[in-house]
């Protein structure tokens, strides 16, 4: 009777041990392994999003002052020879050739563009995971970026024009008198395309982003 009855109560208890072991979580099971892998690869690409983006807002201010330095290196360009005659007065600006015109204009947007596009940056940077702020960026980059390309590269063509001139054309290269415009112009579109190179860097980061989410 007694062996029936101590019988009865290590199956009991062995029953309700199974039934903990059961509901316990098993620690070295591979579900758990697989959990911690994922959290910590998540958080590696979190860090990674956030490193790309506190890039891209240092980018951003470095680009905002190659525009402006462009646009007023390129506004502010102008010459007056200390010779001139009774009716004629040698001077030179920016605003006596329209491509010059168009790329003081085409700078002055990029440099309104670029300082509207730090809070989205600075977006990214708070909440690396979202997607919406990081593709408008490089959607308006790009726009952005070929607007600045055309405004550079046309510039280039007169200021090449500028220092040697065309002989087929009978073009005279005028740097050798107003030699300060043509230094201030040249000095203008150098600081565009630098603002076209960071520009197309990020866009790059921006690319890398959204592939890692």
């Amino acid at each position: 009777m007694e062996k029936s009855e101590s019988t009865n109560i290590e199956m009991g208890e062995s029953s309700k041990l199974e039934r903990k072991l059961g509901k316990a979580p098993l620690l070295g099971s591979p579900t758990h392994a697989i959990s911690s892998s994922a959290i910590v690869a998540n958080k590696r690409a979190g860090n990674y999003k956030r490193g790309i983006a506190i890039f891209d807002l240092i980018l951003r201010i470095a680009a905002v002052a190659t525009a402006i330095g462009a646009a007023v290196g390129m506004g502010t360009a102008g010459e007056t020879l200390p010779f001139f005659t009774q009716f004629f007065q040698f001077e030179a600006g920016y605003d006596d050739l329209p491509t010059f015109q168009f790329f003081v204009i085409a700078m002055a947007i990029v440099f309104a563009y670029l300082v509207l596009s730090i809070p989205f940056s600075i977006v990214c940077i708070a909440r690396s995971h979202v997607v919406a702020p990081r593709l408008l960026l490089i959607i308006f980059d790009t726009a952005i970026v070929t607007l600045t390309t055309s405004a550079a590269g046309a510039s280039t063509a007169i200021v090449y024009l500028a220092h040697n001139g065309n002989e087929d054309a009978n073009w005279l290269a005028f740097c050798n008198q107003f030699g300060d415009f043509c230094q201030t112009t040249s000095g203008a579109v150098v600081a565009g395309f630098l603002t076209v190179v960071i520009l197309l860097i990020l866009i790059v980061l921006s690319a890398i982003a959204l592939k890692r989410h």
